[in-house]
């Protein structure tokens, strides 16, 4: 009986030593699988971070050559006031006129496909795209009566203001 107790204690044994093998193994298995769960969350995380910053470097290098852009054309917008110049002295019907028009035509067509545009002037003054340069006196307040220098904008951003004359009604009045 001795030697049949000791394997069924021994057999018993075996079976106490697996259960908590397989106790242990499971506690690890959960172990693991939330190690990985973590891992998985902070590689998640690590590719929004970086499709956030490819975005946000791609946003700053339009903007950057948006820039570079509208510093370039400030620069070239002197070319085409000298233009402008140049054909209100010229005989309208000469050939010189006709080709100062065809460089102005296509300087023009360059900067507007570029996305700068000449600011329209209004009859109204708006100091949000007009610099008055004088002022005089007139029959109504802010009416734009001579334009001194052309203004331009690329987008809603303002690269040069357009220089007026502005009437004023008179103080008596």
């Amino acid at each position: 009986m001795t030697g049949k107790s000791v394997k069924k204690d021994g057999g018993e044994k075996k079976l106490a030593d697996m259960e908590s093998n397989i106790k242990d193994m499971e506690s690890k298995a959960i172990e693991a699988e939330a190690k990985a769960s973590e891992y998985l969350d902070a590689a998640r995380r690590l590719q929004a971070d970086f499709d956030n910053y490819r975005k946000r470097t791609e946003k700053e290098k339009e903007e950057f050559k948006r820039y570079a852009i509208a510093d370039i054309a400030i620069e070239i917008l002197t070319i085409a006031d000298d233009l402008d110049r140049a054909l209100s002295f010229a005989k309208q019907d000469s050939e010189l006129a006709s080709g100062v028009k065809a460089i102005q035509a296509n300087l023009m067509k360059v900067l507007t496909s570029r996305g700068i545009t000449e600011i329209e002037i209004t009859e109204r003054f708006d100091p949000n795209c007009h610099e008055a340069l004088c002022v005089c006196e007139g029959d109504t307040d802010g009416e734009i009566t001579e334009v001194f220098q052309k203004g331009y904008r690329m987008g809603d951003r303002i690269l040069r203001y357009a220089k007026v004359k502005v009437t004023r009604i008179k103080e008596g009045e």
